[in-house]
């Protein structure tokens, strides 16, 4: 049986890779995990390694630059959720064959502009050209940081009574590729003013911003508790996912997700929920209640908006989504609806 696009679900991970890690070493705390994001290795003087891994782009219908951007942003909105910044890089590239050595050199620019601002210093990898190769998807990479333990947040360490914060708006890259991929669809169906604010919004795809100002706002960092980027899923599977991976529940507030009028603008050309989409650059933040606005203020004093939207459970109480004061139980959605919106409008010829 074949299997569709996007993420495992927990089952999977569950049965098939949780308990085939290779060689069990000690000083290995944090490996492969459903919903966390980053692995952490101890090093001695109360120092960890921390290193997080994710698919390199090459999109056509978005470009060299765009591609680039979002092949550095979405690694290190992982790393962000640790509260500290990537250091180092290594690059796996698997590139069509007929990628021109311009093509390349353009490509390569980019990947060394964007890591260069975002302070990462690239120390290796592997560069290949391969026949038949006509995949979006370029290669991988990974980030580490070397970084104090004791300091590290991972998204499996949320607590109950925990108020749960979201950053930005839902569906903010989605909506962004989506008029990006399909501008004149998205001008003639949404208005050329919605297009190019879309098209603007690409480059608000990373949450490194935001975990910083976090992080800073509070002087005890215990008073956040988990982060977690959001990915494929959208907010609502970026929830569950931390819910999940911390052995809780939560409850979500429909009416407190935020789901701004641009966003909900481009996904309804596609018949897409924006809460249940493709999120990067927005952030899922656990805290002890009674800091949520402290974490909130801060933000907006630096024009990111955050919205406090549900609350952390125990686990027997599942994760449930709250609409219309009724409690519906969330289920883990596997297949963002976004890659379907996308091919399909691609096969129909939409320009």
């Amino acid at each position: 049986m074949s299997k569709a696009s996007g993420k495992i679900d927990p089952d999977f991970f569950k049965k098939i890779i949780s308990k085939k890690t290779g060689f069990r070493r000690k000083e290995v705390t944090t490996g492969p995990e459903f919903g966390v994001d980053v692995s952490v290795v101890d090093l001695p003087s109360g120092m960890a390694m921390v290193s997080t891994s994710d698919p390199l782009s090459l999109i056509p219908t978005l470009g060299l630059k765009e591609s680039a951007w979002l092949s550095i942003q979405l690694m290190v909105n992982d790393m962000a959720t640790t509260g500290f910044a990537p250091m180092y890089g290594q690059f796996v590239l698997n590139l069509p064959k007929n990628f021109s050595d311009r093509e390349f050199q353009e490509y390569w620019n980019y990947i060394d502009e964007f890591c260069n601002s975002a302070g990462i210093g690239i120390t290796g990898g592997h560069t290949g050209f391969i026949e038949g190769q006509n995949s979006t998807i370029a290669g991988g990479g990974t980030l580490t940081s070397i970084i104090k333990k004791d300091k590290i947040k991972l998204s499996k360490n949320a607590k109950e009574g925990d108020v749960i914060l979201v950053t930005k708006s839902c569906a903010i890259s989605s909506s962004a590729i989506l008029a990006m991929s399909f501008p004149q669809t998205v001008q003639n169906k949404a208005g050329m003013e919605n297009y190019q604010r879309a098209c603007d919004s690409f480059y608000n795809t990373s949450s490194l911003k935001d975990a910083m100002i976090a992080m800073a706002s509070i002087e005890s960092h215990e008073e956040i508790t988990a982060m977690h980027d959001v990915t494929e899923g959208g907010v609502l599977g970026a929830i569950y996912e931390l819910a999940t991976a911390s052995n809780k529940g939560a409850i979500i507030y429909d009416n407190k997700l935020p789901v701004k009028e641009l966003q909900k603008a481009v996904c309804s050309i596609f018949s897409l929920d924006p809460k249940y989409c493709i999120g990067a650059g927005s952030m899922i933040i656990t805290c002890k209640e009674g800091s949520e606005q402290q974490i909130v203020e801060a933000l907006n004093k630096e024009d990111i908006t955050c919205s406090c939207v549900g609350k952390i459970i125990r686990k027997e109480e599942g994760v449930n989504l709250e609409e219309n004061k009724e409690l519906h139980k969330l289920s883990y959605v596997e297949n963002d609806p976004y890659w379907e919106a996308y091919f399909n409008a691609w096969k129909a010829g939409w320009k």
